[in-house]
């Protein structure tokens, strides 16, 4: 069976770059787009480049939007480190970008090929750019699998989640295109920790990726157990759009409407989850995942990592 066709938007950022590992093992990566995200666009990008470069990978990097449609930027340091991918040695970067047009890239790109998913694991910017440019990629894609928003509750604010927050004019946009979308919130991701014993098996693979991956999920957890609970895991959040697209059968996914909200004083960045079941719902937009099998989940990613030996 072929592989998915996907193009990988992303702000790398840890769990981006075990997003783009898994992905180039189970997926044909045409290209990476980077986005400002968890960190600044000159560093995404870097990020991006620099773990095409240690996976031994040929896939093209471009770089895209370097701050959200309206709102400042706003980044995640606090949990990536001040480069984004804190923890490992960072070798020197011997990759260049391929360009500096993402939008174009994605839009050339899904215009030319068939069954093309476009994963997206930071906010949203680049491909609200790329659909505003061209409203029928929203027929021309697969599907649209992010990772973004929440059925339950937020991590940057009590009901917002940072890809979304980060951009929420560009989510309205993405969410309102009339694509297929996946979307893969915090309340499924918090379902897929990378606690310490599964660091310690990476680690025990030995490649110059697995050790790589280590020190990055080290690092991660330790942030995660700083900022919020004490407990040294992190979630695996942006693997979980690529395994949806691969691996669909991991997920429990239910149909609904979903909503960006853009003005709250409390609530901007929040995605609005119509779970009433009533007849006055609006109609569904986003394949919404609740649940992952967090095991088999595991076991792939270990897998994907191992083959890099």
């Amino acid at each position: 069976m072929a592989k998915p066709r996907i193009i990988l938007d992303c702000d790398p950022g840890h769990d981006d770059a075990i997003a783009l590992l898994l992905a180039a093992q189970h997926c044909d990566v045409l290209g990476v787009t980077a986005v400002s995200g968890n960190v600044p666009l000159a560093l995404t990008t870097h990020n991006a480049l620099l773990t095409t470069q240690i996976l031994g990978l040929e896939t093209p990097v471009y770089a895209g939007a370097n701050r959200p449609l309206v709102a400042e930027p706003r980044h995640a340091e606090f949990i990536h480190g001040e480069t984004g991918l804190g923890g490992p040695e960072l070798p020197e970067l011997r990759l260049e970008v391929a360009g500096h047009n993402a939008v174009q890239f994605i839009i050339d790109t899904a215009r030319a090929e068939e069954n093309l998913w476009l994963v997206a694991t930071g906010p949203l910017t680049n491909v609200a750019l790329a659909l505003r440019s061209a409203p029928d990629l929203a027929e021309r894609l697969a599907g649209i699998s992010l990772m973004g928003g929440s059925a339950s509750f937020g991590n940057v604010t009590p009901v917002a989640e940072f890809n979304i927050w980060a951009d929420p004019e560009a989510a309205e946009v993405v969410f309102g295109c009339g694509a297929k979308i996946v979307m893969s919130g915090l309340n499924v991701t918090h379902q897929f920790m990378i606690r310490e014993e599964d660091i310690a098996d990476i680690r025990g693979l030995e490649s110059e990726a697995a050790l790589f991956t280590a020190d990055m999920l080290d690092f991660y957890a330790h942030a995660y157990a700083n900022k919020f609970y004490g407990r040294v895991e992190g979630p695996l959040h942006d693997p979980c759009a690529v395994l949806a697209v691969t691996h669909p059968e991991l997920f429990n996914l239910e149909a609904r409407h979903v909503g960006v909200e853009t003005r709250g004083q409390r609530t901007r960045g929040m995605t609005v989850v119509d779970e009433r079941g009533v007849k006055e719902s609006e109609a569904s937009n986003v394949q919404v995942a609740y649940e992952i099998h967090r095991a088999r989940a595991l076991d792939i990613l270990l897998e994907a990592i191992r083959a890099y030996a």
